[in-house]
């Protein structure tokens, strides 16, 4: 079974060598490497061109300059030669058995799956950054495997399904992959989780790179017309519910902010809950620190997403024909 690792990258000067070791460190080795560039303007091209020279596995540097994700990703694929795929971005460092976990699915005889999903932790360097893994990403123990939908960044599927269902949608800027996966539960391809195939990645370092990296999410959920039902509450929350309930309390009865604090207690209780284990080890100034960092970086989330998706709704209605037949094909 050959197998092909795919990425795309753009000014990763400092992560790429991270993350080519790591791949090259593999229990089980890929066939090749297909690693599209999109137009960097550092040193992430020289640093691919040394690799493709010296790697022990074929390495092949494309170059795709102003090409999205989607793009970028396609491009990968169309010159790989592999029947397994093996997606993931940069940034990232993997866990030795990553590649060989997600491949092994594969191998069954009965039951093979189409899709393998693999799982992702983050690689915090600062307090901040724990507190934002804690907030925004889920443990493993959380995960419901029949509804996981894999990130881009840790998954593997055969070619035959991506050439069913047209490739990654380059009408999208962000949210491509969660569109690929849906596109690919709505035509019945099969699905297995694997949480042994972990990749490790860091988080956002500051408010401002969280900020742009949530309201691009949200972004993309306006072009994919995806979750109106999520985004509707979340505006209903913030725009209604909590004026009203902070304005009862304050002319009615204080027994409106219990209410208001509950809410809070549950709105927080999980990702205090994976805090409490990354924050174990730390002095207690950090733990304190981490912890006032939690709901400040839950709501500065929610305020970019609230901003980023009316600003892809536009080109949502305008491309939701073709987004519809992608996912309905």
């Amino acid at each position: 079974m050959r197998v092909s690792v795919i990425a795309t990258v753009k000014n990763e000067s400092e992560t790429i060598e991270r993350l080519l070791d790591s791949l090259l460190a593999q229990t089980r080795q890929p066939d090749e490497m297909i690693f599209v560039d999109g137009g960097s303007d550092d040193n992430t091209l020289a640093l691919l061109r040394n690799y493709e020279r010296s790697a022990a596995v074929p390495l092949r540097v494309l170059e795709a300059t102003g090409s999205n994700i989607s793009a970028g990703r396609n491009v990968a694929i169309a010159a790989s030669t592999g029947e397994i795929i093996v997606s993931t971005d940069a940034g990232v460092r993997f866990e030795r058995n990553w590649l060989e976990s997600l491949v092994r699915p594969f191998q069954k005889e009965e039951n093979s799956p189409d899709v393998v999903c693999g799982f992702f932790m983050p690689d915090p360097q600062s307090v901040f950054e724990i507190a934002m893994g804690a907030t925004v990403l889920p443990d493993v123990e959380e995960i419901v495997p029949e509804r996981f939908l894999p990130s881009s960044r840790s998954v593997a599927f055969r070619r035959a399904v991506w050439e069913n269902i047209g490739g990654y949608p380059e009408w999208m800027s962000f949210s491509e992959d969660l569109l690929f996966d849906l596109a690919l539960k709505n035509r019945g391809y099969r699905f297995v989780f694997a949480p042994e195939a972990t990749v490790r990645f860091r988080p956002r370092s500051s408010l401002a790179a969280f900020w742009r990296q949530y309201r691009n999410y949200a972004l993309g959920d306006g072009e994919g017309l995806l979750w109106t039902q999520r985004h509707l509450v979340r505006y209903g929350t913030y725009v209604l519910a909590l004026p009203l309930l902070i304005v009862l309390g304050l002319a009615w009865s204080v027994w409106w902010w219990v209410l208001l604090l509950l809410g809070l207690v549950v709105y927080l209780r999980r990702p205090y809950a994976r805090l409490r284990k990354a924050i174990s080890a730390l002095p207690w100034k950090d733990r304190l620190v981490a912890c006032f960092w939690v709901p400040v970086i839950r709501v500065w989330g929610d305020l970019a997403k609230m901003v980023g998706y009316p600003m892809g709704l536009p080109r949502g209605f305008r491309q939701r024909k073709c987004t519809r037949a992608y996912l309905n094909r």
